[in-house]
């Protein structure tokens, strides 16, 4: 009873917190608008600020971990590849197979992921370097995946993917990471009063990003495309941590290591996904309707990996 407890009590904050959002907007105190924009300054400013300050303050020499840095690198591109073999092996309609294979392996490990993190561990822990071994991945297979299942390639194809590329380089959360990395490395102190306004900024990161999910959630997209949408959100929240997480163990991560691994496996599919589907031609109602789909499962299911990791002591 214990351990189940604690899972409620690590993940349910979250989701209450993405509920209150999704009321507000029920009750016109929000609007799809806000979300938006709140979306866009949790990515582009608090974010990229609350992992600067975390990682600058962190002796990176004496906690940087490569087999982790490997295992999340590596399990990232497996993960994709599979994801996308098994689209175009069972999903009959064509037109799905690159939103399919992007929603259900692409999962929200940096906003989502380091509110959950934060709320089981107290600090972000390893986080930020799943983070960094995980997400460019993420981008990068994403394209490939999204540009080869598009009905045209050719030379625009190319244009995006050279595009999206250097978007990757461009993307505050990689800024604000390696900053503070290097701000780790050589030692260096903001001043006592650019350091308290940092940190005020990134505090605001983790509940204006959970509000500003729910805020942008419509229950009416579930409808639509939802037998390979539930096929998707499975494999996202069940089947990748049903594979990957055993050889986490057998490998010897603990604690905030499999805390982090298990945020970048079985979080809820990135809302980021939809805006590439859409802008690569390839099913974005499907992509919608996965990120509503996993963002309400996961909160039963990353209540239930939780609970089963907690039992065998893992974290």
């Amino acid at each position: 009873m214990d351990n189940f407890i604690f899972s409620l009590n690590s993940t349910m904050p979250v989701f209450l917190v993405i509920l209150l959002g999704y009321i507000l907007k029920v009750k016109k105190f929000l609007s799809v608008e806000f979300a938006d924009m709140a979306n866009k300054f949790c990515f582009s400013i608090a974010l990229p600020v609350m992992l600067y300050q975390d990682i600058s303050k962190t002796n990176v020499r004496e906690e940087m971990n490569l087999k982790f840095f490997l295992y999340c690198l590596i399990v990232t591109i497996v993960m994709f590849v599979l994801v996308w073999i098994l689209a175009k092996l069972f999903v009959k309609d064509r037109s799905m197979v690159g939103a399919f294979a992007q929603a259900g392996a692409r999962g929200s490990a940096a906003i989502l992921g380091v509110a959950f993190v934060e709320n089981i561990c107290g600090d972000i822990g390893m986080t930020a370097l799943m983070i960094v071994a995980s997400v460019p991945f993420f981008n990068m297979l994403s394209v490939v995946i999204l540009v080869c299942e598009a009905p045209r390639i050719g030379n625009e194809g190319i244009s995006k993917i050279k595009s999206s590329l250097i978007n990757i380089g461009k993307n505050p959360i990689i800024i604000g990471i390696l900053l503070g990395l290097l701000a780790s490395l050589a030692g260096f102190e903001l001043p006592v009063m650019l350091d308290r306004s940092f940190d005020y900024i990134g505090r605001t990161a983790t509940p204006i990003a959970l509000i500003a999910i729910g805020a942008g959630f419509d229950l009416k997209e579930a409808i639509t495309r939802l037998k390979p949408a539930i096929a998707a959100s499975f494999i996202k929240l069940v089947g990748l941590p049903f594979i990957f997480l055993p050889i986490a163990i057998k490998i010897g991560f603990r604690d905030a290591e499999m805390v982090a691994i298990l945020v970048m496996l079985a979080a809820p599919t990135t809302v980021s996904s939809y805006v590439m589907a859409k802008s690569m031609d390839n099913d974005h109602v499907l992509a919608s309707n996965v990120i509503v789909l996993t963002t309400l499962i996961s909160s039963i299911t990353l209540t239930a990996w939780v609970f089963v990791l907690r039992t065998l002591g893992v974290i």
